[in-house]
Formats: structure tokens, C-alpha cells, sequence
């Protein structure tokens, strides 16, 4: 062990959730013994929560592999990295060559928006395969935000987030970011800002089944029936329309369509559509009144308004009442974020728009939205034969673990086991890298630069923060940014060139647009004397030089001589602030109209659907999934600091439910639902409401082949085995994780 003589530290930003805090790392040797909140960070200001804490723990786990895994005579064993490309590129280009690019799937998985790597690599990936066959872990969350926002805006990454540091209202939906630290909306200590947003007399509003510790916090919690969320939101806007309450202020001249929506929500009442939310009408009347009343506010939904049958119309309908009390785009409403490396801001003008099924999936026949299909489809694209094509072959599996956050594991455990080629991007062999013929494990965070791509485009203030490693990299180890630039070389036809020629092409050919642009700060210039001008030790350093510079706030090459650079950020370790969240419209629309089409053709056409939703009562339980601050999916079960105590795999039920099914606290209960059974024990809770089960996302770590030594001494139940894939919200293809009917009996009776 390291003497405390070799201690020291360095600053990293957590990549463990969305909250993005930056970290002090305490450092012997070469291993991070403790993390601290870093009280000079612009963005987190010293906020750190039980993850960051463990980054030391996480980074130093003694189950992440260390050298890469080549399957030979069917059993994984330790290669050389030459040995593992060479596999990669013999295993992925026959597929292609004999079958086309569709027959190789790729899934990129939630811990990947969370590198550097990870943001900078699989788009180059895709475009050089050409293949359709896209999955990522959006289409189990997300997927309905970037949909409503394409609609609604023409840019599905023009999402608006809450101004939660001058909000005086905060109506949130489906969200607990006490537990999840926010999520679509990059906020460090965000339990802070709610607090401060009541101490300064704000109101906090929580429309949730749970009473989580958001709802705890709120002023009003109310306690919806799951999957409503749509419903209780267009009767707000019914009331906004009928009590004379729509002020668009200054967005009316960047609206159209508020009389159209007018007549589309004619029918959702407050009284039509309280059975189904199981909310009182008067208190969704009230909710409107507060929220058109209120000097701002601002609505925000997330996980469980998104995961439901309705999630883009629920979506939609949060952007829809910003927008009808003037509170889009406006300080202490919801914004839009201005991230440092986001493009050249064009001029404000009518673009492309947003389309919606440009292909479909190739079994069922479901939609793509932003390029991706749904992760729910994955099985049957791959163990289904159709005469429209053949199945995916083949697979590329980047930091995903679809086995566990997917519906119905078991099935795609077994289609896994049918490809003739899988690779896995994985720091772990986990449920589904234990699939792969070829396993690549990236260094530990520690030993890898860090710059938030993702998250800066969803946060509350605007701010720019790079990290150099902290560790120099280990004996035997591979950048994780060379790792995925040779996958790409491996995987494209170009197996053994340099690495540095992947970002060499996309610095080339994103010069050699941004020069053709008028709006460009290097219109007309030589793109290969800018090209000389990028500073950085890596291509990659060099690419995000070259994106600041181009970006919002960026030097321009010479254009704005104060403006960013990589050299002026590494100058500024603690990060630079770049100010309060401001309005922005109209420049982030991009609809054909160049407006914001409050009622695109797509949401017409689904609304019939909400409106069948108005006669749906569940006679029976149905079930939802919930967060603990000590977990994210099922990245983190592994570490012993961040399991145990109340981060358990428990079913919560309510004690009349249970009292009803002879159910104890601590009884194992067998869990029935479409896609299959499950057995966990019961918690007894009064925090959910009656006729709604709970069990957490991310567990079931009891697979033959893995190894993950901590996760799987208590290894939990794989909740999304208990659905059959089929539930998607039609629009986005969003699975439906949340209000789906399960039946339970104590453990040994029949169901």
C-alpha cells in the first residue's frame, strides 16, 4: 500500500449520475482513496451524494476487468488487445459483407452518455457500418421528450428545463430527484434548490403514486393513478382554455396552433378525466389556477411520465402549458440550455423539421424516431426470420446491459445466445457482456479524461468543466477513446490503421463544413490551416478544442478573440461559468414553419387514443418501478458502500393491498405480469398508494457466467422480466415500464 507521503489530489466530475458534481480526489499511489464534494466547482459548489462519495469504491473494483476476453472453444478467456481487434474485425465484416450492414445491431447503453469516449465515438461508428439496426437505452426512458421536442420545436435535443434558481412555482410529474438526482435536467444538489425555491416562498407541487421524498418535501402531493399523467395534463390545459387563463406573452408571435388545441382538448374536462387519474376535480382545476397565477413557473416531467402508454402525449402536454402561461423561455419558467460545445448558432429561420418512422423495425413494424428503434425490439430483430429480411447477426453491445433493462430478459438472454458474433464495450462481464464473443473493458474513470457532452445541453446554468485523468493509465490498459476509435476501424473495414485517423476524418470534415457555412465565424477560411491551430495531447483534447472554439461561446478561430478554448478551460480547473440560463427563442427552432407547431400532425392523430383512455379503470394492482439515491440502474450493485439498508429489491405494497392478499412484511411474493413471474419480498409501505406495487430497476444479478462477486450475493429480481415487450408508447416506441398489471400471491400458492 501507497504511504501517505505519495497523497495528493486532483478534481473530476462525477460521471456516476446526471447531476454532474464536481469532485476533490484524494490520491495514494496511484488509487483514489476518498472523493469529497470540490466547494470550488462553478456548477456543484462542494454538493456530493453517497455515489460520488463512492468513487473511490467504484473506480477501484476488483471485479472490472483489466485486459480484454476472446471467446475460444466457447469459454472467455484474457487476450491481448491486438488479439481482441483482430477477433472484432474477423467476427463483425463477414456479417456485413454477406448479409449487409442492417444484420449488425448496435446498443449503446446509459452509462455511455456519461464518457467522453462515449459521446465522441459511436456516431462515427454508425455512419461508417450504415446500419439501421440502432438501440439505446432512450427508448426505456427518454425517448418521449426528444419526440414531443422534435414536434413541437423541429430538434428533438431542444429539450427546455426548469429555471430552478428563480422558479416561483415547480410543478413536477413523474419525477423524484431527491432519490435520482434529476435527470433531463442537469442540476447539482437539486434537494438544495427545492429547498431554497420554498425558503424563498416558491411553491412545490409533486403529481406522483409514491410519496417519495420529493413528495415529502412538496406543498401539494398528488398521489395519481400511474399512466395518467397525459390525462391530468390536458385537463389543465382545458381549464387554462375555459377560465380565460392562456398568456403566451412574449411567445405569442412564435406560436401557432393554440386555437386548434383549443378544440383538441375540448373533451378532457376535469370531470371526465378525474375517475381515470383518480384526482378530484377540483384539485386539477386548482393545479391550473396555481400554475397560470403563479409570477413563473415551470413543469417538469420525467422517468415515470415517460414510461407509460401516453409518454410523448404527457411529454408534449409539459411544454404545452409552459407555453399557454408564457413561461417557455422565459427566467424562471423553462429554458433552453446553451452548451459550450453546441453548434454554430444558425440564424432563427424555418428548418428541416422533425420526422418520425423515416424506416420501421423490421418484425413488428415499429417507427424509428430520432434514428433508433425500440430497445424492446431487440429480441425478435434478432431470433424472428421475415421476408422483408434476415435477423440481426450480429452485435455491438457499447456499455448496455439490455438483458437487465430491457422487457423480457429471458428471451433476449436466449437471442443473444443464437448471434454468430457479439463484442461488448464493459468495464464488467455482466448479464449481457457474458454473451459476447469479445469483450473490450475500458479503464476505470480515474484513468480517463472527462468532458459532460451530453449533460451541459440539459443544465440549469450554463457552465463548461474539463478533466485531464486523474491516474495515469495502468500497465496493460487501453483509453477507452482508442478503444472505441479502433471498434470503429475493426468494425468499418479499416482494421489496423491508425486510431488517430477517426478523429483526423471528423476534425476534416467538420472544418470542411463549417467553412462552407455563412453564419459560420470561419466562413471562407482553409480548413486545414484551422485544422493546424487545434491544441490538445490527443485527438480527442484536439476535437473538443475544435467544438469550443466553434461553439456558442468559442474564440471562432481568431473571430472573438476572449472566447473559449480547450487552452482557456484547462487554465480554469474548477470550470467557468457561463451565466444564468437566457431566452433564446426563436433560434432553436428548427420546424418547417419556424414556429413552434403547437399541434403537429403526429399528436393529432394519437390523441384518440388519450380519449379511449378516459373509460380505462384497472380493476387489479398494477406495478412501478422507483429510484434510490444509492443506485443508477444497474450499474452500481456491485459496490458494497451502495447497497444494503433501504436500497433493497422489495416489493412495496400497500398495507390494505396486503392485508387484502394475506401478505406480511417480509413474505417472499411471486409477481405475475405478461412477460413472465418474478419472486421478491414484500415490504409493506404506506408511501405507495392503494392498488399500486413497486420493485426497483436494475436488479436480478443471479446469471450463470457473470462476474460481479457483490451483486450477486443478493441479487434481486429482474422487474422488467415481468413484461413481454409488447406495451410501447406507438409514438416514440418508449417501452411501457410504469401502471402495468401484475397479480401476486405469497410465495408456494397459485396465482
Amino acid at each position: 500500500m501507497s504511504s501517505t507521503t505519495d497523497s495528493r489530489t486532483a478534481l473530476r466530475v462525477c460521471p456516476l449520475c446526471e447531476a454532474t458534481c464536481g469532485l476533490t480526489l484524494t490520491i495514494e499511489g496511484t488509487r483514489v482513496t476518498k472523493a469529497r464534494g470540490d466547494r470550488d466547482d462553478v456548477f456543484s459548489k462542494g454538493f456530493i451524494c453517497p455515489k460520488g462519495a463512492s468513487f473511490g469504491a467504484a473506480d477501484g473494483d476488483p471485479d472490472r476487468l483489466r485486459t480484454p476476453l476472446v471467446r475460444r472453444d466457447g469459454e472467455l478467456r484474457e487476450a491481448t488487445w491486438e488479439e481482441a481487434f483482430d477477433a472484432v474485425a474477423a467476427g463483425l465484416r463477414p456479417v456485413v459483407e454477406a448479409h449487409g450492414p442492417n444484420a449488425v445491431g448496435v446498443v449503446l447503453g446509459n452509462p455511455n452518455v456519461h464518457t467522453m469516449a462515449g459521446a465522441l465515438y459511436p456516431p462515427v461508428l454508425l455512419a461508417g457500418l450504415g446500419t439501421r439496426s440502432l438501440f439505446t437505452a432512450s427508448t426505456v426512458d427518454q425517448m418521449p421528450k426528444h419526440v414531443s421536442s422534435g414536434l413541437l420545436f423541429g430538434d428533438a435535443h431542444a429539450i427546455p428545463v426548469p429555471d430552478l434558481d428563480r422558479t416561483d412555482h415547480l410543478l413536477l410529474l413523474g419525477a423524484n430527484p431527491l432519490e435520482s438526482n434529476g435527470s433531463l435536467c442537469t442540476a447539482p444538489d437539486f434537494p438544495g434548490k427545492l429547498k431554497a425555491l420554498k425558503a424563498r416562498g416558491g411553491t412545490l407541487t409533486v403529481v406522483d403514486p409514491r410519496t417519495t421524498r420529493t413528495a415529502k418535501l412538496a406543498d401539494r402531493h398528488v398521489a395519481i393513478r400511474p399512466g395518467t399523467d397525459a390525462l391530468l395534463l390536458a385537463a389543465m390545459a382545458y381549464v387554462l382554455f375555459e377560465e380565460d387563463l392562456v398568456d403566451l406573452g412574449d411567445l405569442a408571435p412564435h406560436v401557432q396552433g393554440v386555437d386548434e388545441l383549443t378544440a383538441a382538448v375540448r373533451e378532457f374536462t376535469p370531470e371526465a378525466v378525474a375517475g381515470a387519474c383518480d384526482v378530484d376535480a377540483g384539485v386539477i382545476r386548482a393545479l391550473a389556477r396555481e400554475l397560470a397565477a403563479a409570477p413563473t413557473a415551470a413543469v417538469y416531467g420525467r422517468i415515470g411520465s415517460c414510461t407509460v402508454p401516453h409518454g410523448t402525449l404527457a411529454s408534449w402536454l409539459v411544454d404545452v402549458l409552459n407555453i399557454l402561461t408564457g413561461n417557455l423561455d422565459r427566467p424562471g419558467g423553462a429554458l433552453f440550455p446553451h452548451a459550450a460545445t453546441d453548434r454554430t448558432p444558425r440564424p432563427a429561420g424555418p428548418g428541416r423539421g422533425f420526422a418520425l418512422g423515416r424506416w420501421h423495425s423490421r418484425v413488428s413494424g415499429h417507427p424509428e424516431a430520432k434514428g433508433e428503434l425500440p430497445l424492446s425490439s431487440l429480441a425478435e430483430e434478432i431470433d424472428t426470420a421475415t421476408p422483408e429480411g434476415g435477423p440481426i447477426r450480429a452485435l455491438i453491445a457499447v456499455a448496455a446491459n439490455p438483458v437487465l433493462s430491457a422487457p423480457d430478459g429471458d428471451r433476449l438472454d436466449k437471442a443473444l445466445g443464437s448471434l454468430d458474433f457479439m463484442v461488448s464495450v464493459d468495464p464488467y462481464l455482466g448479464e449481457t457482456a457474458r454473451h459476447a464473443d469479445v469483450v473490450l473493458p475500458p479503464p476505470p474513470p480515474s484513468q480517463s479524461p472527462h468532458f459532460d457532452f451530453a449533460f451541459n445541453a440539459f443544465a440549469v446554468h450554463n457552465q463548461v468543466r474539463y478533466n485531464r485523468a486523474a491516474v495515469p493509465l495502468e500497465d496493460g490498459r487501453m483509453h477507452e477513446t482508442e478503444i472505441l476509435a479502433r471498434l470503429t476501424l475493426a468494425a468499418t473495414g479499416m482494421h489496423g490503421a491508425d486510431p488517430s485517423a477517426v478523429d483526423d476524418l471528423v476534425i476534416g470534415q467538420t472544418l470542411g463544413k463549417a467553412v462552407k457555412e455563412a453564419h459560420s465565424p470561419v466562413h471562407g477560411r482553409d480548413p486545414r490551416e484551422l485544422a493546424d491551430r487545434l491544441t490538445g495531447d490527443t485527438g480527442p483534447e484536439r476535437r473538443l478544442d475544435m467544438m469550443l472554439r466553434l461553439g456558442p461561446y468559442g474564440e471562432g478561430f481568431g473571430a472573438r478573440p476572449d472566447g473559449l478554448t480547450l487552452e482557456k478551460l484547462l487554465a480554469h480547473p474548477h470550470g467557468i461559468d457561463l451565466g444564468p440560463l437566457k431566452p433564446r427563442l426563436p433560434q432553436p427552432l428548427k420546424t418547417v414553419s419556424g414556429r413552434i407547431e403547437l399541434l403537429p400532425r403526429p399528436i393529432v392523430d394519437d390523441l384518440p387514443r388519450l380519449h379511449a383512455a378516459l373509460r380505462e379503470r384497472p380493476d387489479g394492482l398494477v406495478l412501478i418501478g422507483r429510484r434510490h439515491l444509492r443506485s443508477n440502474n444497474s450499474w452500481l450493485h456491485n459496490i458494497p458502500a451502495l447497497t444494503g439498508g433501504t436500497n433493497r429489491c422489495t416489493l412495496h405494497i400497500h398495507p390494505d393491498d396486503a392485508e387484502r392478499l394475506g401478505l406480511a412484511d417480509g413474505d417472499a411474493v411471486r409477481i405475475k405480469g405478461a412477460g413472465g413471474e418474478v419472486t421478491a419480498p414484500a415490504e409493506v409501505t404506506d408511501v405507495v398508494r392503494r392498488g399500486v406495487v413497486s420493485l426497483p430497476h436494475g436488479w436480478g444479478h443471479d446469471r450463470p457466467g457473470t462476474r460481479m462477486s457483490h451483486a450477486a450475493i443478493d441479487p434481486g429480481v429482474n422487474v422488467n422480466q415481468l413484461l413481454d415487450g409488447s406495451l410501447l408508447d406507438p409514438l416514440s416506441g418508449n417501452a411501457v415500464l410504469n401502471g402495468v398489471p401484475v397479480e401476486l400471491a405469497r410465495a408456494g400458492a397459485t396465482l
